[in-house]
């Protein structure tokens, strides 16, 4: 039988000109996010602002442009104020929670800044009224959108300057540069802010993970439009929905290195043993000539961008290097499912992908050790079952 495979909607930010609240808000409602219930949500924040949507080109490109009109004059609020705001509105949990950690994030990235404690921090552009509206607007939308998870391509920042209440800043201001602290980023296009603290706020809080777009069935795009229109590039934010295609490994992952020279092969092999029970995706061993023609050994450490701490604190625990290197690569996979035959001697998972298949190793193992039967043949009849069933 054919093991089951659940899937995810996920939600992919394709910042290649930049990220701002109310480029995200207008990408979300374009993609199908109900723009009547946003403009209600938001009107249950009592913050005297009134949102709209309409239709505009960039480059071309239809996008949807949201809007935030203040009548009163805009004020500066303390991140307590803000929290109270968003707790006290009609709003789903998981929005009201997500808006939080973001002005959360937003606030120590200005306090940093700013070098004063987060609950003195005067909250400017990213406190403002319409700012408020832009991340409770997005993370409204990505909850009507029903998104499980959010990725996001690398963020193009811009370049130059952009006036802010303290003067002239560089670009990307530094509230930005702190939040964007440890993300991939780029500079391409016109000499102006592309990715704004509030945009970047929202993309470092929510998303999972910043590189390529994951495997998946995309069944919704948006664009939403900022305020320039560029002659070199379309000034919009692209999301696509979907669902994903049942590819488990990232196709971004960490690729974590050490050269050895003073490790016994008993060591290193537990090592290894180690680090895959801690889920690296794979972890192997290879010989090498150091310096000094010393014999060594390369381990090398392919995972997830978000062990890649952990596995390297387990490299360091059960072996004696003192450094590691640490790079991000792109790994293609085919989507694969799980099916199981019958052989004679038991059942046995085959994992399928489009263009080969092969038995499950330990199954394999498990049913030689059980019987007595040679493992060659346990695999041999296990192919056999499959190309006979299921080709």
């Amino acid at each position: 039988m054919e093991v089951s495979r659940h899937t995810m909607r996920i939600c992919y930010l394709d910042a290649f000109s930049g990220i701002s609240g109310d480029m995200l808000v207008g990408a979300l409602a374009d993609a199908g996010a109900d723009s009547a219930a946003i403009v209600d949500g938001l009107r249950s924040l009592h913050s005297g602002a009134s949102v709209s949507f309409d239709r505009v080109k960039r480059c071309g490109i239809a996008a949807s442009k949201f809007h935030v009109r203040v009548d009163e004059p805009q004020k500066h609020r303390h991140l307590s104020a803000i929290l109270q705001m968003i707790e006290g509105a009609s709003l789903p949990t998981r929005v009201k929670q997500n808006a939080s950690a973001v002005f959360q994030r937003l606030g120590e990235a200005e306090a940093g800044v700013h070098q004063v404690p987060i609950e003195k921090v005067h909250f400017h552009e990213v406190g403002a009224v319409d700012s408020i509206a832009d991340i409770v607007g997005a993370c409204l939308g990505f909850d009507l959108l029903g998104a499980e998870a959010i990725y996001s391509s690398p963020l193009n920042v811009g370049s130059g300057t952009v006036k802010a209440d303290h003067g002239i800043l560089p670009v990307p201001a530094p509230a930005t540069a702190a939040l964007l602290a440890g993300k991939p980023v780029y500079a391409r296009g016109p000499a102006v802010e592309l990715t704004t603290p509030t945009g970047a706020a929202i993309a470092v809080t929510l998303a999972q993970d910043f590189g390529v777009m994951p495997p998946m069935k995309i069944a919704a795009i948006g664009y939403g439009a900022g305020d320039h229109d560029f002659k070199e590039q379309a000034n919009v934010l692209r999301v696509l929905v979907g669902e994903t295609t049942g590819a488990a490994e990232a196709t971004t992952v960490s690729v974590i290195e050490a050269n050895i020279d003073d490790s016994s092969p008993q060591v290193l092999a537990y090592a290894v043993e180690t680090l895959l029970e801690a889920g690296a995706l794979d972890a192997t061993l290879q010989p090498i000539e150091m310096k000094k023609g010393r014999p060594g050994t390369l381990l090398r450490v392919i995972a997830t961008p978000e062990l890649r701490t952990t596995l390297a604190g387990i490299i360091f625990r059960e072996t004696t290097t003192l450094g590691v290197r640490t790079y991000t690569a792109e790994r293609l996979v085919q989507a694969r499912r799980w099916v199981e035959v019958e052989t004679t001697h038991g059942r046995v998972r085959v994992k399928v992908s489009e263009s080969s298949f092969v038995p499950e190793y330990e199954d394999c193992r498990t049913l030689a050790r059980a019987t007595g039967v040679a493992l060659k043949d346990i695999i041999a009849e296990a192919n056999f079952a499959y190309q006979k069933n299921h080709r």
